[in-house]
């Protein structure tokens, strides 16, 4: 009985390499920290009802944007890892298996479980802000995308020790991916893991676009709306097209691999290459997923920080919807040396071009925003000049990945790595982080330290062209990406070494990010309603802003609503009456979401390992929790309007 129990043990754990061994120490003490705190201070309580049960947007936006930083930690520690394993020729400091698995993981949290939830997060913080709304349209639904994301991200994590990570890559290509070439629980992890986490990024796009269509203030008419608005709407419409093309794609893989399916293998008259389409069909529309809303964040922080009314607005607009259909006509340029023939390779180099249109006319408007403007340089345009600057180089390099003959050089080179990074850390990311300094006084109520703020500014910024200017020249030299080693006589080695420096850089960044946010949280700096001089609505309410967002729903009657205020008072306009404060209806808190998306975890889990047992009394609890929802009645109640004065006085320091 004990050989099998260690038999069992070996099998299901991941054993033998000492990073592994280290991180499952720091899991476990991890673990054991977030247990004696919450016991110690008798938090468990407050954890319950104020967190895992919330249905308040804000609360979700916030819990999505730290687990957002937790996968931004965990991705980057791969990345640094795999910088380490590069940095010199012959290094055997990562097995071939072990980098295999960590490229693949690297790819997938910061794309999914990194990039996505740190967008949601912002979805959750401002739109109904913006919106005068005082929630979203469905609050429940809202709270079950968010733990059917965590859900899904942790499941995934876990086979960093146990099971194995997935190894085929961050897209899975078959037939690695297939049980011939992966027939470990890797790539069952990696299924089920984004199969959970996708269901609640369909969820989150189907419910802020009804939030936007429907939720908006009286009067905002939707050529009224701001342009953060108008990027999530955009943002949205192509989650809900795009996000079942990867979950049936998964599904066939599965099938493939549980039942013997052969969709996508050549030997069982299968075809991989329809993987491949299918995958990308949903891949590139993803790019555009994450990075719309960051040209949305960039509008509004231009015309805020330049003082000026946007440029072009209508031109954004068309901009941002036209991006969002033509994203689904470039997928095959990720594959022009796969043989489809000049016609297919010509159309999809057209579209790719087109595409970048839009996209300058975007930059052109911000330019055209701060000409000028009374530019006030704080961290949230330090960041924009960062992107513009970053962005115009991805961006060249995308067209010069667009032309099918070149691509053929470039192609699976470490120049295309470093082109994706470049678009994706400098639009995506560096405009995420515009967006958090920018809302975050709005969100907190306190402000974070602009000098911190700076030193992060400059690391990332340094530690980004460091790293990635060098690999667009070893791409050109013949660098392939996916390799874990490479010889001294390629003459690789001196460019690496420099690209590895770069990589740490940007990890000390993200270190003075969180000395940033801690130093700010123990020496707090009340934020006022409105530190940037703002334009739109979010920056009319106190900050933090309270339960019910408004006290009273504001009436919009153009673009720029809290500005044209504004003007009117310096022009000596009374505003119009405040009308009265009435009882606000809120929804209730529920715990049916956090309960059915473990039920979720524990199905995945069982999908994952092929136990039956497990899966099925998962889903059953799906089942049911589904039941008890659809029989929940009179799940909310209503703030009284003498609580309502009462706060407001309060946080509008009036009392």
């Amino acid at each position: 009985m004990w050989d099998s129990i260690k038999t069992f043990a070996s099998e299901f754990f991941v054993t033998g390499d000492p990073l592994i061994y280290g991180a499952d120490v720091a899991i476990a003490l991890t673990l054991v920290a977030v247990v004696f705190v919450l016991s110690y201070f008798k938090k468990w309580k407050w954890l319950w009802t104020e967190w895992l049960t919330t249905v308040d947007h804000k609360r979700i936006g916030i819990m999505y944007v730290i687990a957002a930083l937790l996968m931004m930690f965990r991705g980057g520690m791969d990345a640094l890892l795999m910088r380490t394993q590069l940095a010199v020729p012959d290094n055997q400091f990562l097995s071939p298996e072990h980098y295999n698995a960590i490229f693949t993981t690297h790819g997938v949290i910061m794309i999914l479980f990194m990039a996505m939830p740190l967008m949601f997060g912002l979805f959750n913080l401002v739109v109904p802000l913006q919106l005068g709304a005082r929630d979203v349209a469905f609050p429940f639904l809202n709270s079950l995308s968010f733990w059917l994301f965590f859900w899904g991200a942790m499941l995934f994590n876990l086979s960093f020790v146990i099971g194995g990570s997935p190894d085929a890559g961050w897209l899975a290509y078959p037939p690695l991916s297939e049980l011939s070439h992966s027939p470990g629980v890797g790539q069952n992890f990696y299924i089920w893991g984004i199969q959970i986490s996708g269901i609640g990024s369909l969820m989150t796009g189907i419910n802020f676009i009804v939030t936007i269509l429907k939720m908006r203030a009286p009067g905002m008419k939707l050529m009224q709306m701001p342009m953060f608005s108008w990027s999530v709407l955009s943002s949205c419409l192509t989650i809900i097209l795009a996000f079942p093309v990867l979950t049936v794609t998964l599904f066939l893989l599965w099938l493939d691999r549980f039942m013997g399916a052969h969709f996508f293998t050549l030997d069982g008259g299968g075809n991989p290459m329809m993987y491949i389409n299918l995958i990308w069909m949903w891949g590139h529309p993803e790019v555009y997923i994450v990075i719309l809303p960051a040209f949305g964040i960039f509008s509004e922080i231009t015309a805020t920080f330049s003082k000026k009314r946007l440029f072009g607005y209508k031109s954004m607009v068309f901009a941002l919807m036209s991006i969002s259909v033509v994203s689904f006509f470039t997928w095959a340029h990720h594959f022009f040396t796969m043989g489809s023939g000049a016609g297919v390779n010509t159309f999809f180099a057209i579209s790719t071009m087109i595409i970048a249109i839009p996209t300058g006319v975007k930059v052109f408007n911000w330019l055209f925003t701060m000409f000028r403007g009374r530019i006030t340089f704080k961290l949230p345009m330090m960041w924009t000049f960062a992107f513009i600057v970053c962005f115009v180089v991805g961006g060249m390099t995308g067209v010069m990945l667009s032309v099918a003959p070149a691509d053929f050089q470039f192609h699976n080179s470490y120049f295309l790595i470093a082109h994706f990074h470049q678009t994706l850390i400098g639009g995506v990311t560096f405009g995420y982080f515009a967006g958090l300094y920018y809302w975050w006084p709005k969100v907190t109520g306190f402000m974070l330290h602009e000098k911190l703020g700076k030193w992060a500014f400059w690391l990332w910024n340094i530690g980004f062209y460091v790293c990635f200017m060098p690999q667009y020249v070893l791409g050109l030299m013949g660098m392939t990406r996916r390799i874990n080693t490479y010889g001294w006589d390629r003459g690789w080695w001196e460019l690496n070494v420099v690209s590895t420096v770069g990589g740490f850089l940007m990890g000390l960044a993200f270190l003075f990010q969180v000395w940033q946010i801690v130093h700010s949280m123990k020496f707090m700096q009340k934020a006022p309603a409105d530190p940037w001089d703002g334009r739109t609505l979010e920056w009319s309410i106190p900050s933090p802003a309270p339960a019910y967002n408004f006290a009273t729903l504001p009436v919009v009657h153009s673009r720029d609503p809290l500005w044209e205020e504004k003007l009117d008072r310096e022009k000596g306009i009374p505003p119009a009456p405040a009308p009265k404060i009435e009882p606000i209806h809120m929804p209730g808190n529920s715990g049916i979401a956090f309960i059915k998306s473990f039920c979720w975890f524990v199905a995945g889990f069982g999908f994952v390992f092929n136990w039956l047992w497990m899966a099925i009394p998962g889903m059953i609890g799906v089942a049911v929790c589904m039941l008890v929802h659809s029989f929940t009645y009179n799940n909310e109640y209503y703030i009284p309007a003498e609580e309502v004065i009462r706060t407001e006085a309060e946080m509008r320091g009036t009392v």
